[in-house]
């Protein structure tokens, strides 16, 4: 019934992800990015900000107390100009720097690397008009409208806690000099800001954690949809299963031709089968013809028995051939000395004489 009724009830799978990675259907808040950014500038201010200040103070002091010429030149104007914007430049470029960085890794660490050119095309579905109004009175902007709102309250309930902890110092100012007042507005400025900006930044992890929930929701697939994902990436199941019982009917058919000529065939003794040829005028080593287990491991002995070859159980052996042999190749080293064992067995059974081990390379 859930399937019939086009439920989400299945996690979505690594290609859908890709999908929708590809399409820029990517978890991500700009709340984050905002506070992120601010709480950054602040930190950078408050350890990088000295150069800038007293290249502020000495600035202002400066055009205080020179006297500029009557009558100043081109020349002059734009030489003062240049070292001011010069002096200036050397303050602001580490602030600058630091906060280009901040904002590349708060970007990356909510995306990745991602690059999607079809978002450089023009959309017409942005500038529609029917379609702006249906974004503008949508359930999401209301949610986002209701989260600015409270974001409204919370900023200034933490200005208003933050100023009312310095209450005492701020009805004694009146008292201090210039120079304290100034300091101390400074000081309580920066750090309420800074109380901000951590509120923010709790609230900004509060959402990215909501829109990660809600891309994961999105992303849910029904069980139908599950199956076509199936279909497309491994074909239609009907298929799939028609090319195994055509590969076993063929795996089937040259076992009838390749097992009437082993020499013996090793078993677990009803789990696993290994059919082994062995010449040795033309191999080095014996070969595996064929081996299964369960239902193909009947199989192989099932024809052993009809042409009368030797069905010898060797439970070790038959695991260490069925795990490590792969068919038309010769054993491994490791496997000779039990194998010579099983052929000689075999050998005694019919009579035939037994090749050394040189003979048999296997020493």
């Amino acid at each position: 019934m859930a399937d019939e009724a086009g439920e989400k009830s299945e996690d979505p799978t690594p290609h859908r992800r890709e999908q929708a990675r590809e399409k820029g259907q990517i978890a991500k808040s700009q709340d984050l990015i905002s506070a992120g950014m601010l709480m950054i500038m602040l930190l950078t201010l408050m350890y990088l900000g000295s150069d800038l200040i007293n290249f502020l103070g000495e600035f202002a002091r400066d055009g205080l107390n020179t006297v500029p010429p009557l009558q100043a030149d081109f020349s002059w104007s734009v030489n003062h100009c240049v070292a001011a914007m010069w002096r200036l430049g050397l303050a602001l470029v580490p602030i600058l720097l630091v906060i280009f960085a901040g904002g590349i890794f708060l970007n990356m660490m909510q995306t990745g690397i991602i690059f999607l050119p079809n978002k450089l095309g023009f959309d017409f579905s942005r500038i529609s008009p029917a379609a702006g109004v249906k974004r503008l009175i949508s359930l999401q902007n209301a949610v986002k409208l209701g989260f600015g709102i409270f974001k409204i309250f919370i900023v200034a309930g933490v200005a208003i806690f933050s100023l009312w902890a310095d209450l005492g110092q701020i009805l004694h100012l009146t008292e201090q000099s210039v120079l304290a007042i100034a300091m101390f507005l400074l000081d309580t400025a920066l750090w309420t800001s800074i109380k901000i900006a951590a509120a923010l930044l709790i609230l900004a992890l509060l959402d990215y954690g909501f829109q990660l929930w809600k891309q994961e929701q999105d992303l849910k697939m029904t069980k139908q949809e599950m199956r076509e994902e199936m279909k497309t990436l491994q074909g239609d199941p009907q298929m799939v299963a028609r090319r195994k019982q055509v590969a076993r009917q063929l795996a089937m058919a040259r076992m009838s031709e390749d097992i009437p000529n082993a020499d013996v065939v090793v078993t677990n003794p009803t789990e696993l089968a290994i059919a082994l040829r062995y010449d040795p005028l033309e191999m080095a080593a014996p070969i595996v013809v064929a081996k299964g287990a369960g239902l193909i491991a009947q199989r192989i002995r099932r024809m052993a028995l009809e042409n009368n070859i030797p069905i010898v159980e060797r439970k070790e052996l038959a695991r260490a051939l069925y795990a490590e042999a792969e068919i038309d190749h010769p054993i491994s080293a490791e496997r000779f000395g039990a194998v010579a064992e099983v052929l000689r067995y075999v050998y005694d059974l019919q009579g035939k004489p037994m090749p050394t081990m040189e003979e048999m390379g296997m020493v």
